[in-house]
Order: structure tokens, then C-alpha cells, then sequence
């Protein structure tokens, strides 16, 4: 059994402070705009833009994080404080808002250019799961999003919590949400999926959401939320949505087109 008393505060210099969950967030942008420039994108219209589109792409996400976050899973507490909404450095992030922000910027800034919105969203789709790795990771030193109680051999305690052994599904998320999707996207790019803009997205959304309704089956829902209807949580609700909404832009996009 592992123990987990990390420290979420990577680095303190006075007063200010450099919280892992920061570093993650700015890893994965850096690491997945390295990735994009270098090696995904073939159209050099496309690559110099993109750099703009960065710009764009971060306040989508910050911004669909936290709104999704107030309005999917605390609506209650922050309609009655407001201000708070704009406490982002306390915690609250939603990963379905931060896609929405991420497809709302990304229409955007492709109109802006006169460019097929997926041309983005699906370089988007290739590196997030390098992203979400991190942001598991930092999950996991943070103590949140923890797991439900356990016996299993790999078992954490998160000292933060209490003393009890729980499934660390932050790991779990990492691992599938993470390595899994990136290798299966990888082997999708691999057979030209690429050049039919919106595939790649489409996929992306069908595996995410399949391994995020799976894990959270060993994860504690959100306290304020519980359990819905028939014992499924908000996280696994959304991505029953998000499964239909890929199957359904699959279709659409593969309609009628042969990938070699």
C-alpha cells in the first residue's frame, strides 16, 4: 500500500507559490504545440497560424473549464456566490467545459482564417491526452479525485483524506485517458485519418468517454452531487453524451469516404 502525502506546492519562493497542478497544465500545452509544430501538421498555412491559435486555445479552455465546473457540478453554491466564479487559482476545473472551450475558440479563430474548424480540433484531439496525463498526475499529488475504499494489493491512503486505502483512480484515468488513448489516436493518425478532418476528433471523443465512464465506477463523486439517477454520477452522465455526440460526428464525417 502506498501513502500519499505530497505537497501540491512544487515550488515556494516568499509568499508566491508554484502549484503542480499549474506545471501540468503548462506542460501539456507546451509539450502538445512542440508535437503539433513539429510533427502533425503538414500544411504550412497551418503552421503559421498556429501559433495564434495557442492563444485562443488557452482562454478557451480556461474559461470552458471553469464554467463548466460552475454549471455541472456546483451550480448551487456559485449562483449564490458569484465572485467566487472567478477564484480559479482555489480549484474547480471541468474537463467537458474545458472541450467546449476548446470547440467554441477553435471555431473561432478558424473562421477568422477561413479554415475548416477540424483541421484544429483534431490536432487538439492527438496531443490532449498528454495533457490529461499531467493534469491526472497532479490530480493525484493533489489528493482529489481520489478512489473508493479498497483491499487491492496497489491500494493508496491518502493522509490528506483519511487513513483508509482507496483505488488511486487518478492513476487509472492517467493510464487510459492518457498513454491508452495516445497510442490508439497515434494508430488512427497512422492510417491517414488526418486527412478527413473531424475523424480524429470523433474518435477521440468516443474513447475518452468510454474510459472516463468506466473509471469512475471506482472513483467518489463529487461530494456536493452524489450519485443521479440509477447510481451513475455527473462525469459518467456527460460522457454518455459526449459517446453519442463521437459516434454521431463519425458518421457524418465518414459518410460515403473510404480511409486506405
Amino acid at each position: 500500500m502506498f501513502i500519499n502525502n505530497f505537497d501540491p506546492v512544487a515550488l515556494q519562493i516568499l509568499s508566491f507559490e508554484i502549484r503542480w497542478y499549474s506545471l501540468a497544465y503548462i506542460a501539456g500545452i507546451v509539450i502538445g504545440w512542440l508535437l503539433c509544430k513539429k510533427i502533425f501538421i503538414k500544411n504550412s498555412r497551418l503552421n503559421e497560424i498556429f501559433d495564434d491559435y495557442i492563444t485562443y486555445l488557452i482562454i478557451g479552455i480556461i474559461i470552458g473549464g471553469r464554467f463548466g465546473y460552475v454549471v455541472f457540478y456546483n451550480f448551487n453554491y456559485y449562483i449564490n456566490n458569484i465572485l467566487d466564479i472567478f477564484r480559479i487559482w482555489e480549484g474547480g476545473m471541468s474537463f467537458h467545459g474545458g472541450l467546449i472551450g476548446v470547440i467554441i475558440s477553435s471555431i473561432l479563430f478558424a473562421k477568422k482564417h477561413k479554415q475548416d474548424p477540424f483541421l484544429f480540433m483534431d490536432l487538439v484531439s492527438l496531443v490532449a491526452p498528454i495533457g490529461i496525463f499531467f493534469g491526472r498526475l497532479a490530480n493525484f499529488i493533489n489528493s482529489e479525485l481520489y478512489g473508493k475504499v479498497t483491499e487491492v494489493p496497489w491500494a493508496v491512503t491518502f493522509v490528506q483524506i483519511d487513513n483508509m486505502s482507496r483505488h488511486p483512480s487518478q492513476l487509472y484515468e492517467a493510464f487510459l485517458e492518457g498513454i491508452i488513448l495516445f497510442l490508439i489516436l497515434m494508430h488512427f493518425r497512422k492510417k491517414n485519418y488526418l486527412e478527413k478532418p473531424g475523424l480524429i476528433s470523433a474518435i477521440f471523443l468516443i474513447i475518452y468517454s468510454i474510459f472516463r465512464f468506466g473509471v469512475e465506477f471506482f472513483r467518489i463523486p463529487d461530494e456536493q452531487l452524489g450519485y443521479l439517477i440509477l447510481n451513475l454520477s455527473m462525469g459518467q452522465f456527460i460522457s454518455i453524451i459526449t459517446i453519442i455526440l463521437g459516434v454521431a460526428l463519425f458518421y457524418i464525417k465518414n459518410e460515403n469516404k473510404q480511409i486506405n
